[in-house]
Parts: structure tokens; C-alpha cells; sequence
């Protein structure tokens, strides 16, 4: 196939593709699904190996957002029956992650609901950095905090924050349909604050959302431009009690195409396979791995997901390894003085067309079964799933 080995030989030379070349893989049959995930398996093992990183969530506050984002089961008015908790105490945060760390997590992703952090939010979480790093030797801390404002990323870094996450979400163009109460230049923003702090900014996507093939190729060429090291790749999870709770547009097939498309448009960076990976993937989770090389070890922020024990299993089936603390996740070429590994080492747009534009239709009935709302962990007296 023409379109895929000129993917592959452009992902090699780390060059961007064209957009008609992105449009297309999500374009590509079910019956050519196998080798446009050998394919852009090629460009993944090219610059990470067999190698997975495990990253952990800790939602340190969750619920009673005054945001309203549509996806969000904690966004304002939701009705979705989520735990609601304000802050962790640094030490019940440190507790949590430590979970994560035993079940083999190499990054903790400490997250809290809300638009961003006043100052005293930051100084608490300044404090759950420093607990974290002190009983975890080598671990990487991301932070999710929601739109930063000035100083406080250089404050984070400071406190030993080796990254930041901010998601772009959706395109800029369908960005006013999915919230109102801030927009995509927000997010931009809060992104490349992150960069000029020097933590590693950590940047992705939510697709299941109704969005056409050429919203998912704007978000990701998006995300090119802003180039982050870390891509997430969530999968909607349509909460019950919430706006887009309908929405069930995805298959494991389309999922497997769309994470193609992100590792040929990013191919050394840093892909996620994030939440809803259990929902929409399935028994499919495992070819996923082909694609990207790091998912979340664990439940998610409101969701329960996957045993960390079989998410282990999982990847020595598929014939992956692990990644360790001692090994640098990105490139060498990607790696600067913000990359964790090193510290943990050291101390054209073409014009869209009729079928690109379209919405695709629902692929399959609802099935809000599968949405396990997170009953253990962070917030709870259970233990967590790690």
C-alpha cells in the first residue's frame, strides 16, 4: 500500500505528513486495519523499542468543577454519580502513588478539578511533590491543574515537577462546542507556559466526541505545532449524567486508526493510550500497544479501569516490556534539560472534502455498562487499583 509505506519512510526521517495523508488513514478499511497498525508499528519500535511506560493517576480533588465541559463527568452541573472530594492530604496523596510506583508506574500524574490553581492550591501541591519524591526514588511528577497563571508553572518546577498536562482536547474550530466557559487559546497557553518553565509539557486529545476525521487531524497537526513530548490519546467515556452521555461513536477498529494517525503525524514522541482505552478498545487493547508506548497503569480520575495486574500481563503477552526508571523514555534527540529521565540519570493544510468533514454516524448501540464509575483509591478508605 503506497500510503503507508510512504507514512513509514516519513515517520523514519521524523517528517511531518501531509494532511490528504492523515485524512486517509482514518479513511482505510477494516480489512486494511492490520497493516496500518504493522505499519505505523514500524515508526513506534523505530524510536521507543518494545517499550511501555506506565504512568499512575492520582485525582487529588475531584468533582465540583466550575467548568463546563461537555466530556467532564466532575464539569459544572453533572450529574454523573462520581466521587466528590476536595483537597488529599499531602501524605494520603503520597500514599496513593506509592500504589502506583509498587505496580510499576514510572510517572504519577497528580490531577485536581478545577479552571487552575490559586496560589495556595500550588503550594499544596508543591508539598505533595515533595512527598511524593521523597519516599518514591526516581519517579517522574506531572502535574494537571487546569489553566496556570503567572508564575505558578515556574513555582511547580521549582517544587520538582518534571512535566505538565494540558489537554487540547478537540479542534480550535468545534473547541466553542464542547465549552464556553474558556476556549482553545486558553489551553494553548497554558501549554507553552509549561514550556517556558522547562517542565516536559504533556499535551493530547479526546476523540468520541462527534467530531469529524478532519477535527481529529486539526487537534493532532495542533498538537505537532505546539509539540509537546507526551501525546494522551483518550476515548470518551460517555458518563451518565452528563452532555455527551450518547455519544457512542467509536469502535476498537476506529480507535486502532486513530491512534495510527497520531504516531505518524508524532512519531518520536511520547504516545499515551489513555482513558476509555477499556471501553471502546476491548479485547483489541493489546494491538493498541503496537502503536503507542506508554498507557495509564489503573483507574482514571472518575473511572475504574483495566487490574493493574492484568494491564501487566497484558504487555508481556503482547511481547512488550516495561519501561524502568533508569531508562530515558524519549529520543535522545527529543531529551533536553527538562527531561525527567536524564535528571532521574544525572540526579499545509489542504482543503477538506465532503467525506472528511462529515460527522461520523453512531457505530454502535450505547452501552453504559461498560462505564465502571472509580469506587476505590484516592478519596475512599478502599486500596487502589494499581
Amino acid at each position: 500500500m503506497d500510503l503507508l509505506n510512504t507514512l513509514v519512510d516519513k515517520g523514519l526521517r521524523r517528517e511531518v505528513p501531509t494532511r490528504d495523508e492523515a485524512l486517509a488513514v482514518l479513511a482505510t478499511s477494516d480489512d486494511e486495519l492490520l497493516d496500518v497498525v504493522a505499519a505505523a508499528g514500524r515508526v513506534r519500535r523505530e524510536w521507543f523499542g518494545r517499550r511501555v511506560k506506565l504512568n499512575y493517576l492520582v485525582n487529588l480533588k475531584s468533582g465540583l468543577c466550575p467548568e463546563d465541559c461537555s466530556y467532564c463527568s466532575q464539569r459544572l452541573g453533572s450529574k454523573a454519580e462520581i466521587l466528590k472530594y476536595t483537597w488529599l492530604k499531602p501524605d494520603d496523596a503520597s500514599k496513593a502513588a506509592a500504589a502506583g510506583v509498587a505496580g510499576g508506574a514510572k510517572r504519577v500524574c497528580l490531577v485536581a478539578s478545577g479552571r487552575g490553581p490559586t496560589d495556595k492550591d500550588v503550594e499544596r501541591v508543591s508539598e505533595t511533590i515533595s512527598a511524593i519524591k521523597e519516599q518514591n526514588e526516581g519517579v517522574e511528577i506531572c502535574a494537571c491543574l487546569g489553566l496556570l497563571g503567572e508564575g505558578q508553572a515556574e513555582r511547580l518546577r521549582a517544587a520538582g515537577a518534571d512535566a505538565y498536562n494540558h489537554n487540547l482536547n478537540t479542534s480550535e474550530a468545534t473547541y466553542g462546542d464542547i465549552c464556553t466557559t474558556h476556549d482553545f487559546a486558553d489551553r494553548v497557553d497554558t501549554v507553552q507556559q509549561a514550556q517556558s518553565a522547562g517542565m516536559s509539557a504533556c499535551s493530547g486529545l479526546i476523540a468520541g466526541m462527534g467530531e469529524s476525521d478532519a477535527d481529529l487531524v486539526d487537534v493532532v497537526f495542533a498538537l505537532r505545532e505546539l509539540d509537546p513530548d507526551s501525546v494522551p490519546v483518550n476515548f470518551l467515556i460517555p458518563f451518565e449524567g452528563t452532555p455527551l452521555a450518547k455519544e457512542w461513536h467509536l469502535t476498537p477498529q476506529r480507535c486502532l486508526r486513530i491512534l495510527a494517525m497520531v504516531r505518524f503525524v508524532c512519531p518520536d514522541v511520547e504516545v499515551r493510550l489513555a482513558g476509555g482505552r477499556e471501553v471502546h478498545l476491548r479485547s483489541l487493547q493489546p494491538l493498541a500497544l503496537h502503536l503507542v508506548n506508554s498507557i495509564f497503569l489503573g483507574d482514571y480520575l472518575t473511572s475504574e479501569g483495566q487490574a493493574g495486574k492484568d494491564d501487566l500481563a497484558m504487555i508481556a503477552d503482547a511481547g512488550f516490556e516495561v519501561e524502568g526508571t533508569d531508562t530515558a523514555t524519549l529520543p535522545a534527540h527529543r531529551r533536553g534539560a527538562a527531561d525527567p529521565a536524564d535528571a532521574v540519570n544525572a540526579v499545509e493544510a489542504a482543503p477538506e472534502t465532503g467525506a472528511a468533514a462529515a460527522v461520523p454516524a453512531p457505530a454502535e448501540e450505547a452501552r453504559p455498562d461498560l462505564v465502571a464509575v472509580r469506587r476505590r483509591g484516592a478519596g475512599t478508605d478502599l486500596p487502589p487499583n494499581a
